[in-house]
């Protein structure tokens, strides 16, 4: 695992602690971690500046909205971001034609209704954009506008196929929210799916419920009522589905303070922050400090810019209303120290479990792999496909958070059937990181599980 960002010489350790201790607290910021938080938000600059990154727009998101800045290296990053989403979006909807028909040359999609439509990476990007706190040009707003609330139509009509958005409700409520802080009006009919979908528990996965998803909604739905985008009545209804989404996230906490596991936690956070309850809510608390426990699971730029607004006490509904003047031009990258080479080798039991009924039996593969003693999860499954037999293979799919598992041996995941690979530590207990992430003991068993959600 990584180290902890803080170790680093001494001299920068007493810059970051004295540069700290003139910083403002907010309500629900982590108390007394100012040195934490800014050392936090260096290592996030430095690893936005690696050219070799795909920019993501919530890493900008979450540089923009913490308590210091490095304004050069912020707008550097925005102008990655704007190539790398110009080209699909800088003509309007009416000229691009059918985005469909040109799936295929963009570099992520591939032949499926699911790849082509990215409801939740556009919604980020216009979060983004409203961020920079430059009033955008009407022309292109409107155009990104438009193609978020096309992609929210397509994204639903597959509701009438498979029962729900062709993407996910995640990816669905991140737009609403994206067009509430640009305080464009959405249809009602838009809203109530996503009320409906609540109000049935539609978000639940076999294995428990979709905290990052039910809190997502949750923030959406708040921030409808507070930029009064709606009428009275359905804004009634509204409150009522955040109180009852904050209730049962209450209810779910763990002994661990986690809502979830730990990189749920940060967007349940969100919604108590965006409903100013998180200083009445002894829950939060408990929250905040599983985090700070737990700061080295946020390895990646992309899972470092989920908790990073929650430690800094902002939702993301605080870009509506975000102050540039005066803005603190003084934060300064920290790469994080490479991880030190260990000695000898370890042995973990690699098991493959499918109790769903496409698979002939449960269970799969069950064998000890031999690996470094500083192996990943990944390494662990390359090391598996060369020691056969019997013989091992597995596939992965790039994301910002790192690598996916997509399929082990033959048995791919699919969004439409609602299925993905668990990753488990012997008996049941899910993994908190990626399996680039993850480094497992000596002697452990771990388990891909192919499950439905």
């Amino acid at each position: 695992m990584a180290q902890h960002p803080l170790s680093r010489c001494g001299v920068c350790l007493l810059l970051v602690l004295l540069q700290a201790a003139l910083l403002p607290a907010r309500l629900c910021e982590a108390p007394g971690q100012a040195a934490v938080l800014r050392a936090l938000s260096s290592r996030l600059l430095a690893l936005a500046a690696d050219p070799e990154r795909e920019p993501d727009p919530s890493v900008y998101l979450a540089l923009r909205l913490a308590g210091e800045h490095d304004l050069r290296r912020e707008q550097q990053y925005l102008e990655r971001l704007q190539d790398a989403f110009q080209h699909r979006y800088g003509r309007s909807l009416q000229a691009a034609g059918d985005p469909r028909h040109g799936a295929a040359d963009t570099e992520h999609s591939t032949s499926t209704d699911m790849e082509w439509l990215e409801t939740g990476r556009l919604a980020l990007y216009l979060l983004g954009l409203r961020a920079t706190c430059s009033p955008l040009e009407h022309k292109l707003l409107r155009s990104l506008v438009t193609w978020l609330k096309y992609y929210l139509e397509e994204d639903w009509a597959g509701s009438r196929r498979h029962g729900h958005p062709i993407t996910s409700y995640y990816q669905y409520s991140l737009g609403v929210l994206a067009l509430c802080v640009h305080r464009k009006r959405v249809r009602e009919e838009v809203i109530r799916r996503l009320l409906a979908a609540e109000q049935h528990a539609k978000f639940g996965y076999s294995a428990g419920s979709a905290i990052d998803t039910e809190a997502v909604v949750a923030v959406a739905f708040t921030c409808l009522v507070q930029e009064r985008l709606v009428g009275s009545t359905l804004a009634a209804e509204l409150r009522a589905a955040v109180h009852g989404a904050k209730k049962r996230m209450v209810e779910a906490q763990g002994e661990d303070g986690f809502f979830g596991n730990v990189y749920s936690t940060p967007w349940a956070m969100q919604v108590f922050i965006a409903t100013n309850s998180c200083e009445a809510q002894a829950p939060y608390g408990r929250a905040m400090a599983a985090l700070l426990q737990h700061v080295d699971a946020f390895s990646t730029a992309a899972t470092l810019a989920q908790a990073l607004p929650v430690l800094h006490g902002r939702s993301y509904l605080h870009i509506a209303s975000m102050h540039c003047e005066e803005e603190l031009d003084t934060l300064t990258p920290i790469s994080p120290e490479p991880l030190s080479e260990l000695p000898g080798n370890k042995t973990v039991r690699l098991v493959v479990e499918c109790p769903l009924p496409p698979c002939p039996e449960r269970w799969l593969y069950d064998h000890p792999v031999l690996v470094p003693a500083g192996a990943t999860l990944l390494d662990v499954l390359r090391a598996a496909t060369e020691q056969g037999p019997p013989d091992f293979t597995f596939d992965t799919r790039d994301t910002p958070q790192g690598p996916y598992l997509s399929g082990v041996l033959g048995l791919e995941a699919q969004q439409q059937k609602r299925t993905y690979w668990q990753l488990l530590t012997a008996p049941s207990t899910s993994l908190q990181m990626g399996i680039g992430d993850y480094r497992p003991c000596n002697g452990e068993t771990l388990i891909l599980r192919l499950s439905e959600w």
